[in-house]
């Protein structure tokens, strides 16, 4: 054990190494930094975790991307989205979220295909994502042309929460009716969704003044995984122009 630290401290010192941490760590990393074994690392970590959920405390403890990290509490989503949208200028925009949730959602994507889905074009909101390393190019497609496919990185699993793609939630469970759960099939390809002759109506909604597939996306990655990664206060810029 690390000089100075008991074993019944190991929790404890675990969660201020991660609340420290700008990424996950992993058990056999913590293991190695505490001179302890990963067993006793690992038993620490789920103590932490189910401690920290006993108490109903504000942040948790997930297991993502290979490792362990301290999240805010997605009860308190909205009261953290209002401080941080107060101040925060690097904010992403409504269009790089919907793009960023297409391709969690449809990976390997590519432009034409977001583009498509979203019904406007998206190469600037998609250089943003690769940009700020949640989006990727993962390949190329057998269409004509062999354009390029994206999908997401490990960044994008780290910063919301996820131990992989299969943790994203259902977006069906979003849409407010069958119809609009029979689009957000055929839109994002979904296996097995019917042609567009069986789709009994489906495809008028196309036409409909509703809320589109990338919002309902959109709004499953903020609300369901509601996940606010720690802020990193030096990497923030601020707009000090009068308005």
């Amino acid at each position: 054990m690390f000089e100075g630290i008991e074993l019944v401290q190991l929790p404890a010192a675990i969660e201020a190494l991660l609340f420290v941490s700008d990424e996950p760590v992993s058990a056999i990393v913590l293991a190695k930094m505490f001179d302890e074994n990963v067993e006793e690392i690992e038993l620490a970590l789920q103590n932490l975790k189910q401690r920290l959920d006993e108490d109903g405390r504000g942040i948790q403890l997930r297991e993502v991307a290979g490792g362990w990290r301290l999240y805010t509490h997605p009860a308190y989503h909205d009261i953290i989205q209002k401080y941080v949208l107060s101040w925060d200028t690097r904010r992403m925009s409504s269009a790089a979220l919907e793009t960023l949730a297409i391709v969690a959602y449809s990976q390997p994507v590519t432009r034409a295909q977001i583009s498509a889905i979203r019904g406007v074009a998206s190469d600037t909101a998609l250089s943003t994502l690769v940009d700020r390393g949640y989006v990727r190019e993962v390949g190329t497609s057998d269409a004509p042309g062999n354009p390029l496919v994206y999908g997401t990185t490990q960044s994008f699993l780290e910063r919301y929460g996820l131990r992989s793609i299969a943790d994203l939630p259902n977006l069906e469970e979003f849409a407010p009716d069958e119809k609009t759960a029979q689009l957000i099939r055929e839109r994002l390809g979904v296996p097995g969704a019917p042609a567009a002759d069986q789709h009994d109506g489906t495809e008028a909604l196309l036409e409909q003044d509703m809320a589109p597939v990338e919002e309902l996306a959109a709004d499953a990655m903020a609300g369901a995984l509601g996940v606010v990664e720690k802020i990193d206060f030096d990497s923030l810029t601020f707009n000090t122009d009068d308005e």
